[in-house]
């Protein structure tokens, strides 16, 4: 199962990557609100998949 989270980890990371290119290129307000947004919910996304690693509590 570890190496399902190490996936979902790698492709909420490429992402983040992503929404941050289209962000840097946005056009209008609206358009940087909705990608700011997606990339705060990734980015919640990923530390819950960070928290759920085991050993991740004793670091």
């Amino acid at each position: 199962m570890s190496g399902l989270r190490e996936m979902l980890i790698r492709g909420s990371e490429k992402v983040i990557a992503h929404y941050r290119l289209l962000l840097a290129g946005a056009k209008t307000e609206k358009e940087r609100e909705l990608y700011l947004s997606r990339i705060e919910r990734e980015q919640r996304l990923l530390e819950r998949l960070h928290d759920s690693l085991p050993g991740r509590q004793a670091a």
